[in-house]
């Protein structure tokens, strides 16, 4: 199933009034229960054979949430370019294992298709590649923390 068409699911269901909804597609399962305290979970399986790398969609910064307001942050506190959100749930991990060094580093150059960084989901290693080409200006989450669907991870300088 394309990781666009999931996040076109994704963002109806979170306008909808919907609570529940399981979708399965062959061996591609999805299921996305909202709480009403909590943003939606996503929960899925993909076979082994059908694993492919993620890309990562390029988007505009989200509003910061501060105690309900929708205002977005001041410009000065956010670096200047594209920002690069996870595709799916998982745990970010900056480099192919503990010894290696990152794929990317604040000031990097990065090419499109570049790896940037893996995000495991249920044991599968999700290599999160460039949409665009550019500098890194920001890597927003740590090593090791886990991410949300469609969180901001990187800001990319298009080049």
């Amino acid at each position: 199933m394309d990781l666009k068409l999931v996040k076109n699911l994704l963002d109806l269901i979170s306008e909808s009034e919907v609570n529940e909804v399981s979708i399965e597609e062959g061996d591609f399962k999805l299921k996305v229960k909202k709480q009403s305290d909590a943003p939606s979970q996503l929960h899925y399986q993909m076979p082994p054979q059908q694993q492919q790398p993620a890309p990562a969609a390029p988007s505009a910064p989200q509003p910061a949430a501060q105690g309900g307001s929708t205002e977005e942050a001041p410009s000065e506190s956010q670096p200047d370019g594209e920002v690069i959100k996870s595709p799916i749930v998982g745990t970010f991990y900056e480099a192919a294992s503990p010894d290696s060094d990152p794929f990317v580093k604040v000031g990097d150059t990065i090419k499109k298709g570049e790896t940037l960084c893996i995000v495991e989901a249920m044991k599968i290693m999700n290599e999160i590649e460039a949409e665009i080409s550019g500098t890194i200006q920001k890597i927003i989450v740590e090593n090791g923390q886990p991410v949300e669907f469609d969180q901001p991870l990187f800001i990319i300088k298009k080049s």
